[in-house]
């Protein structure tokens, strides 16, 4: 049976559904491993996906793989925002978000800087840099969808992700008690904590870890972060327009145009941030959007192959780990002024 005698709505969804339902066993497999034996979901999803790197060459899975590591990732950046409001952010006070929002643009420009000195390519630059000063791998993956499309986009994402996923890790366990041994209080230990480990759930982990009040003002701080994809993204996207045009570098496959994805998440900022969204319809968008980014994780694996990761080298480990200390000896310096200390 095939689908050319369907209507064209449902012969499109025969064509995805064999890709779109192993990249949704794979998430559920990810998720239950995490869940019982610890460990990021995301770095699960990543690794089992690029165990079936096969799949993606088969022309009746092939389709609906690039469906969910494409159109299920936008839809679970969009979500994103539901996890966010202008009060928590305003809450927060003047210094963190200044520090947050001044070492997000440092970063952004250290990674790009370092990147040349490397002979990285520029796009590798802004997308390890961009996961690094926001947040971790949900970052790399929507300035992926932003970034001048070619053969390596796809490689350079998955080492994007499984660099800031093991960073961020790491930082869980070392961050707490460089905070610690420096004597700041609980909220300069969350702003620190909140404002340098790579993915929310490392962030919630070694906040908590410290204390409950440290833990709240992690929590917040990283929210901060997470609301700057946004502007960011909308940045990097302009940023590709101008290579499509010519006026930085010629890049083949840069596209112009605001994401529709990025409009979604900011108008779902802006709804949840007038509290007209019920707590429970927030609750399932939040959720849906986790599933979404594993789910299409677990699609960017499948294209992705350990043999094309080898060939990296050892550059892109040295820009992420730079990135990621000049990230986190920003913010100490930032709050150790700022505190008097």
């Amino acid at each position: 049976m095939n689908g050319e005698n369907l209507p064209r709505p449902l012969a499109w969804a025969w064509d995805i559904a064999p890709g779109l339902l192993i990249c949704i066993i794979i998430a559920l497999a990810s998720t239950f491993v995490s869940e019982h034996y610890g460990g990021p979901t995301l770095l699960y999803a990543l690794l089992l996906g690029m165990a079936f790197y096969f799949l993606s060459k088969n022309p009746r899975t092939r389709s609906g793989i690039q469906f969910g590591s494409r159109t299920v990732l936008r839809l679970g950046v969009a979500l994103l925002g539901a996890r966010i409001t202008l009060a928590q952010i305003i809450e927060l006070g003047p210094a963190p978000i200044l520090i947050v929002i001044g070492a997000i643009i440092l970063t952004i420009l250290f990674g790009r800087i370092i990147s040349s000195a490397l002979k990285l390519d520029r796009a590798m630059g802004l997308l390890t840099a961009g996961a690094t000063a926001i947040c971790g791998a949900s970052a790399a993956l929507a300035i992926s969808a932003v970034m001048p499309k070619h053969d390596k986009l796809e490689r350079d994402t998955i080492f994007t992700v499984i660099a800031v996923t093991a960073l961020s890790t790491l930082a869980m366990i070392i961050y707490p008690l460089i905070v610690e041994a420096i004597g700041f209080d609980d909220t300069q230990k969350g702003i620190f904590i909140g404002a340098t480990i790579h993915d929310v759930a490392q962030v919630v982990g070694a906040g908590y870890m410290v204390s409950d009040e440290t833990g709240d003002v992690a929590t917040f701080t990283k929210l901060l972060r997470v609301a700057m994809l946004a502007p960011v993204v909308l940045i990097f996207a302009l940023v590709v327009a101008r290579w499509a045009r010519g006026q930085i570098g010629t890049t083949r496959g840069a596209r112009a145009g605001l994401p529709w994805f990025l409009v979604a998440f900011v108008v779902i900022v802006a709804i949840n941030s007038a509290d007209v969204i019920p707590a429970q319809v927030q609750d399932g968008m939040v959720l849906v959007s986790r599933w979404c980014l594993v789910i299409a994780i677990a699609g960017l694996g499948m294209k992705s192959s350990f043999q094309e990761m080898a060939v990296l080298g050892w550059r892109p480990v040295v820009l992420v780990v730079g990135e990621t200390l000049f990230l986190a000896g920003l913010v100490l310096i930032a709050l150790i002024i700022e505190s008097g200390m």
